[in-house]
């Protein structure tokens, strides 16, 4: 039986988008392939996972072995997320936490590799990225059950902010933090790592033509003789409505905005991305957008940007090779690299 296409050309989607779509920061189109036979089978996989909904989408002559490699990459990827998670009791990532102040904790490679990258941006960015911003406590932002730590705790805790004193010993494979009371929280990190992973599985079984969509996070590949993705840019601004699309053959689209979880309380917006120096929501740019290619060079810079504002946030991405970027201001303004600019499609 011949499978319907799953994600739908791009003035659908914006509709869809408009009409408050669940596919996060960022839309895409199925390519058209140079050559492509009429029935080629398209699929779009969807679970929860890491907090949000994680789409798959994959294109090939036959159904079965799609099927099975996105099995595949969901199965890694809620594997990884189990390591990961500083919600979850038994994850490596509570063991670090637990042991906090005592002693090493023996970690996984890739939990290895994500810390890396995390103290990697962390000094790029002066700390205006920090994976132990857990230590000042968990906060929720789901509308329906918001949770925010009390002040008084915050205040507290907020001495054992500092990625300083996470430490890794690659040779032994351990990871440990120096004091008691410091928590790990690897939200602003792990999730484009994860998809990465997926997509690693896929390309394993074959795979040529994927996309893997983490709440508006995107990696992409594509085949010699296909064409691009094209993925849909939410304005930050304006969330209900798209910027524009951009074309991406094999890379990353990372967004980070104050729109995509947050809540209100007191008049107030809380949104997820934290200010290591003060405990609560960064009040820097609405909204930072991010094109490159190489993982460690995107991973964990938009967060940062959001912290250091829009000057400093331009630094930081006009310091990164490779990486493209558009900044939405709080004040309304929009600055985009030349890069972007020229990607950019009304």
């Amino acid at each position: 039986m011949k499978q319907r296409p799953l994600i739908q050309p791009v003035d659908v989607a914006r509709r869809r988008l408009l009409a408050g779509s669940a596919l996060g920061a960022c839309v895409a189109a199925w390519p058209a392939v140079a050559g492509e036979r009429a029935d080629a089978v398209r699929l779009r996989e969807s679970r929860a996972m890491m907090g949000t909904r994680v789409d798959i989408s994959v294109q090939g002559p036959h159904a079965q072995p799609l099927k099975a490699a996105q099995l595949a990459a969901f199965t890694r990827m809620a594997s990884l997320e189990a390591v990961m998670s500083h919600y979850a009791p038994t994850s490596r990532v509570a063991a670090i936490n637990l042991m906090a102040g005592i002693a090493p904790v023996a970690v996984e490679p890739e939990l290895m590799q994500v810390l890396a990258m995390a103290r990697q941006v962390s000094r790029r960015s002066e700390g205006a990225f920090d994976v132990t911003i857990g230590s000042v406590g968990r906060w929720h932002f789901d509308p329906r059950d918001p949770h925010m730590p009390a002040p008084g705790y915050i205040a507290a805790h907020l001495r054992d902010v500092d990625w300083r004193h996470l430490v890794l010993d690659e040779r032994a494979g351990t990871a440990c933090l120096t004091r008691r009371g410091m928590r790990v929280d690897l939200g602003g990190i792990a999730k484009l790592y994860i998809l990465q992973a997926g997509l690693e599985v896929l390309r394993e079984h074959g795979v040529a033509q994927a996309l893997v969509n983490g709440g508006g996070d995107v990696v992409a590949m594509t085949e010699a003789a296909g064409r691009p993705w094209r993925v849909g840019i939410r304005d930050p601004r304006q969330p209900e409505r798209l910027l524009g699309t951009i074309d991406v053959r094999d890379g990353f689209v990372a967004s980070s905005g104050d729109y995509e979880r947050f809540f209100e309380r007191g008049g107030r917006r809380y949104h997820h991305v934290l200010d290591p120096q003060t405990g609560y929501p960064a009040q820097g740019p609405r909204g930072v957008t991010l094109v490159g290619r190489d993982l460690p060079g995107v991973n964990g810079v938009g967060a940062a940007a959001m912290v250091l504002g829009p000057q400093a946030g331009r630094e930081l991405v006009l310091g990164t090779p490779g990486l493209e970027a558009l900044i939405a201001a709080r004040d309304g303004g929009l600055w985009m690299t030349d890069g972007m600019r020229r990607a950019m499609r009304s």
